[in-house]
């Protein structure tokens, strides 16, 4: 590191041209980003995913990109008014090329509803939500709702942006407050703004890149921002604090730029490879949605060690002592926190050297107690039950649920390949479907009538047989055909989940279809397969994640019992984030908190939580560990060492910690649960890491441990000093 800050001091000005360079270049890529997002939804090589290729290359149809027409009149509707809301849906299917209008169909007396299929995705299909409006009738003493999937997907995007705008209203003073306050001088808050306007829009540049060779999601630009900001905020304050520090002693400003970057620059490195590691859990997900959020989120903290080796020290030799000027915060506040030895962080360090086993009682009570409930943790899929209802979309939704059910808008799909043209009219076939349909009217969650089955409309007759085509039941070669068939329950509830597993494992095989392929599909179908997939391969990138984190700190501290403390305290400090979504959405203590609710944690949540928690946390992990190790080195006191860590970090790790709940904010203040859900889960994370786990659990345990702390045996050191030798920069030196 020393040798390595010295040349880029050497060459300052054309490494900080290289950036903007970089800059203008990812900024280009930034600005046509979201023309190449999606948030188009797949689970690769499941039945779900089978059954909807079926469906597209049978009867050219997408479920995620139907629009329903709902009707709502003041009085009851008669034919010829059925008949006009008809004549109304062909004309709203003419704004979409390929689109097929389905018949109109009560939901109750005064509501009745049409499907529009189009052959475009969910994404595709929400461009066209404005043109289907401009070209829907309007129908006297009717009010029409277009709803459906594309068109709640176009309405709620805009609520979704309001609300991060709002957030971002919250934090951006907030944390302008915090850094003024932390930072002292305008010349010390200009670092974490150079260094998050560079870093950024560079990332953004590279996932611009990454976009023309794989599906981006549509949210991916809000993880790069939120990470980026964090990482921005709080390797900035680490290098400024220390460059301080050194200038306070009385260095030159080059000296004290060398010795900053050997010890909190180095820090900042370590710190990025474990933020890496854990968001590179998403980057090995089976999921594309999962992956490229995770694509997204490992570019940050590449290009984020990449600036703080290369940009932030380049900054500070160009800045030298301009760093502490225009102050905004006395001289003698700052002094007197540069010091270190006096405050809240020096009392609190002093004391839990004195009592740690209460401390860790306590504190370690309290994680536990908060991880408990963890254990009844219940993921489903996730549905519009956590959709705001203050849209057109949403509303015309919700007359719907409240009529047929929220089964019936999210049926599940059997659907019966043959594999020959007229298949589907054999008789054993229809047979079959016949002994389906009545082990699926006697299940207790399924709505018999809604059941559709093209062995239910007499196909043996030209009759049956249009209606069951104009109805997709059939395709019209005779090849494939479906059963359509709603439950009680929204496709996220676990009833719903439960008859998707009886379907597939119990109804279809009982009806002994033969040598067709049967695949079951739709909105439940796909929640299922989800959560499947997704959890069968989470524990195992979890270990991997815990492994790679472990040999990291081990290789950054030389000691084999701190990397397995941070590891299990960060396992503890997820659980008991985990514990908290459940006590707040499971057991009903939104309410008290002024949230929306629904009975379900949505299954992405856990799991990026994970990702994202455990890499900002091992972030202030090794922030202290770094400090701690280096007055280790320097005196071979632990009681010193873990005191004067804590002393010396405390405030820097709890400053960044409020600015990142203030970030989260724009989640936790949205209309969406999901997203209050995930905002909760990162605010309590941070808070609870910052404060129990950071500042108490962390220097009780040390100071029970004792020099334990620093145990390496002789042949782990000679491998790390063999890394070591053999390593690139080693050489250069």
């Amino acid at each position: 590191m020393e040798h390595w800050t010295r040349a880029v001091i050497a060459n300052r000005k054309k490494i900080l041209v290289a950036w903007v360079v970089l800059l203008v270049l990812g900024g280009y890529g930034a600005s046509h980003l979201g023309e190449l997002l999606t948030n188009r939804f797949s689970v690769p090589g499941s039945e779900a995913e089978r059954g909807r290729e079926l469906l597209k290359q049978s009867f050219n149809e997408r479920g995620d990109g139907a629009f329903t027409l709902v009707f709502r009149s003041g009085k009851p509707i008669t034919p010829a008014l059925r008949r006009e809301a008809g004549a109304a849906t062909a004309k709203a299917a003419t704004a979409v090329q390929g689109a097929r209008p389905g018949p109109v169909l009560y939901a109750s007396p005064h509501i009745a509803y049409a499907q529009i299929e189009t052959p475009l995705e969910n994404q595709d299909a929400a461009k066209k939500t404005p043109d289907i409006r401009a070209a829907t009738p309007v129908i006297r003493g009717v009010r029409t709702y277009l709803s459906g999937f594309p068109a709640i997907n176009h309405d709620t995007q805009k609520i979704y942006n309001e609300d991060l705008a709002r957030g971002e209203l919250i934090a951006i003073p907030i944390a302008l407050i915090v850094m003024a306050f932390m930072f002292g001088t305008l010349g010390g808050i200009a670092v974490p703004f150079a260094f998050a306007a560079v870093t950024i829009p560079c990332t953004l540049g590279a996932v611009w890149i990454v976009a023309h060779f794989m599906d981006m999601a549509i949210y991916v630009t809000n993880i790069v921002t939120l990470i980026g900001l964090a990482i921005a905020i709080d390797y900035s304050m680490l290098v400024v604090f220390r460059y301080r520090e050194e200038l306070d002693k009385g260095e030159t400003p080059r000296e004290a730029l060398v010795v900053t970057m050997k010890t909190a620059g180095r820090a900042t490195l370590f710190s990025g490879a474990t933020v890496a590691v854990g968001l590179a859990l998403l980057v090995f997900m089976p999921l594309p949605f999962m992956r490229s959020m995770g694509v997204g989120g490992l570019l940050v903290p590449l290009f984020s060690i990449l600036a703080s080796a290369t940009f932030l020290p380049a900054l500070l030799a160009v800045m030298g002592t301009k760093v502490n000027r225009l102050r905004v915060i006395p001289r003698s506040i700052l002094e007197h926190r540069a010091s270190g030895r006096t405050g809240v962080w020096a009392r609190l360090a002093r004391s839990i050297m004195r009592r740690p086993v209460l401390y860790l009682v306590v504190a370690g009570g309290l994680m536990v107690g908060l991880a408990l409930p963890a254990l009844g943790l219940h993921v489903t899929s996730g549905d519009n039950r956590g959709v705001p209802l203050t849209k057109e979309s949403t509303r015309g939704f919700a007359l719907l649920r409240d009529t047929l059910g929220p089964g019936a808008l999210a049926p599940n799909q059997v659907v019966i390949d043959t594999g020959r043209p007229g298949g589907a009219l054999a008789p054993p076939l229809i047979a079959a479907e016949n002994r389906l349909v009545a082990e699926l009217r006697r299940d207790r969650e399924v709505k018999p009538a809604t059941i559709l089955s093209p062995s239910l409309l007499a196909l043996s007759t030209p009759v049956g047989r249009k209606r069951a085509e104009g109805n997709s039941l059939i395709d019209k070669s005779g090849e494939v055909a479906q059963i359509r068939v709603a439950g009680h329950g929204d496709s996220g509830t676990a009833e719903a989940q439960d008859l998707v597993h009886r379907i597939r494992d119990i109804y279809v095989p009982k009806a002994r279809f033969g040598d067709a392929e049967v695949v079951l599909s739709g909105a439940p179908a796909f929640g299922v397969d989800f959560v499947d997939t997704a959890y069968g391969a989470f524990p195992w990138l979890v270990l991997a994640v815990l492994v790679l984190s472990y040999l990291l700190l081990l290789r950054a501290f030389r000691s084999v019992v701190l990397p397995l403390k941070a590891v299990l305290l960060n396992l503890l400090s997820v659980s008991a984030t985990y514990g908290v979504l459940v006590l707040v959405f499971q057991h009903g203590l939104h309410s008290a908190l002024g949230l929306e609710g629904t009975p379900q944690i949505e299954g992405w949540i856990p799991i990026f939580l994970f990702a994202m928690l455990f890499g900002l946390s091992m972030d202030y992990e090794v922030f202290l560990l770094s400090r701690i190790r280096e007055e280790w080195d320097r005196r071979h006191d632990n009681e010193e060492a873990v005191a004067y860590g804590l002393e010396h970090t405390g405030r820097i790790i709890t400053a960044a910690a409020l600015i990142m709940i203030a970030a989260f904010s724009g989640f936790t203040a949205g209309s969406f649960v999901g997203l209050q859900e995930f905002g909760v889960g990162l605010s309590a994370a941070i808070l609870l890491d910052a404060t129990i786990v950071r500042a108490i659990l962390v220097p009780a345990l040390m100071k029970l441990l004792g020099e334990w702390n620093w145990y390496l045996p002789k042949r782990v050191e000679r491998a790390i000093d063999r890394t070591r030798r053999h390593s690139p920069a080693a050489a250069r030196g």
